[in-house]
């Protein structure tokens, strides 16, 4: 399927996946353009280590390239597959590491710049993912698929294989306990009320 890379962009993702199955290279190129960021930025999420999302990315990818050629078109969004192996992934890597003892875990990485705004936007992210830290993996989980990576509540239930009520109670739960333990940072965050 000689296709100019433009064209990529307006095919559905099952078409190009179908298409890289047939060994369309450039298929794979704007499946990869198209869904590794975002990928990487839920493995980097639940994770809160980039080197292990960067990991857990490539492995997602890998696993979605092997499956192309017996893709079943209709049975699931590509999306929702590939958040689904993602979290599974992420959550086999958490679950490893309830094993180390604290002196085994990496001291996270602070790439923040040394402007002051800059430093105010690094804190601030450090202080959300110390708090999605914080939550159990599901409640993790299902607040980030919905309020960062923006998927509706039954592409959440389809990719954590729970109804939408668990997601909205899960999401619920979550929210709540995210705002209670920044509540307590406001300030330090810059965050005071007007």
């Amino acid at each position: 399927m000689d296709m100019p890379f433009d064209a990529a962009g307006a095919q559905s993702d099952e078409a190009l996946l179908a298409a890289y199955g047939r060994g369309d290279a450039q298929a794979a190129r704007a499946l990869t353009l198209r869904f590794t960021p975002r990928v990487l930025s839920h493995a980097a999420r639940l994770l809160g280590d980039a080197a292990e999302a960067e990991d857990v990315a490539q492995e997602a990818m890998l696993r979605l390239w092997k499956i192309a050629p017996d893709w079943r078109a209709g049975e699931a969004r590509v999306s929702t597959w590939l958040f689904r192996v993602t979290g599974n992934l992420c959550t086999d890597r958490l679950r490893r590491r309830r094993g180390q003892g604290l002196d085994g875990v990496p001291e996270p990485h602070d790439e923040a710049p040394g402007a002051e705004a800059r430093l105010l936007s690094g804190q601030r992210a450090q202080a959300l993912q110390e708090a999605l830290d914080a939550l159990p993996v599901r409640q993790r989980q299902a607040v980030i698929l919905r309020h960062i990576e923006g998927l509706s509540n039954p592409e959440i239930a389809q990719v954590m294989e729970i109804g939408t009520e668990a997601v909205e109670s899960l999401t619920a739960r979550g929210k709540r306990a995210l705002k209670a333990e920044l509540a307590a940072r406001r300030g330090e965050l810059g965050l005071q009320d007007d």
